[in-house]
């Protein structure tokens, strides 16, 4: 199946060169790019795409607002392209809906994997960063949850396996490690996370972790 991918970022020399590099790829085919958040909107609109890689820092509209717009659009699933696996503007992206970050510097392999990830509905998140990740997020007293998200009783529709496989989820816990931990296989920890994220009405499991933390099932160490 070919991916549908529009790219996103105000330099056009970035946007010549990632045209370039995933034009070596069949599975990817570049629909479209944009100089910003708010051009991103319009050609989004006008072209049928897949995912849409969104940088971050750009004029007019960026790359936070751009993905709360697309997302609450019901539009493509965004990649957010960033220079720093620190950036606050990257963190605030997820919450607004993105799917994932990778980094400018990402070999060509990862970026086209991410990419891939992403389309397949998966978050593009390590789980060695998931903890930090939402410790960022919930020391930010400023941060509403998103209209979006399931509220307490949503999560009142999970059985008591659902849950231990959130939990885990929100830990940083692989899908692998998640096995092995609740001894099942990895093939039935794909289904819970599948039913997990239908059940909450979140888009992938980032948001399922957000929604997790919000509501106290977890809690930062």
């Amino acid at each position: 199946m070919t991916i549908r991918l529009i790219i996103v970022d105000d330099q056009e020399l970035v946007r010549a060169g990632l045209r370039m590099v995933l034009s070596e790829y069949d599975q990817i085919d570049v629909v479209g790019e944009a100089c910003d958040g708010l051009d991103a909107f319009d050609v989004v609109k006008r072209i049928p795409a897949d995912v849409v890689l969104m940088d971050i820092r750009m004029p007019r509209m960026n790359g936070v607002e751009a993905t709360q717009r697309i997302c609450g659009a019901d539009g493509p699933r965004v990649l957010i392209l960033t220079t720093f696996d620190l950036d606050e503007y990257a963190y605030d992206a997820l919450q607004a809906g993105a799917s994932g970050f990778i980094l400018k510097e990402a070999p060509t392999r990862a970026l086209v994997d991410a990419i891939e990830h992403v389309h397949d509905g998966d978050a593009v998140v390590a789980p060695s960063t998931t903890r930090r990740l939402l410790a960022h997020f919930t020391r930010r007293a400023d941060l509403p949850i998103p209209q979006n998200f399931a509220l307490t009783e949503h999560l009142r529709e999970l059985t008591a396996r659902e849950l231990d496989v959130l939990r885990a989820v929100a830990s940083g816990f692989s899908n692998t490690e998640i096995a092995e931990r609740l001894l099942i296989s990895e093939n039935t920890v794909k289904t819970h996370v599948r039913r997990i994220l239908t059940k909450l009405n979140v888009r992938d499991r980032v948001q399922a972790v957000i929604v997790a933390y919000e509501n106290g099932l977890v809690h930062v160490e």
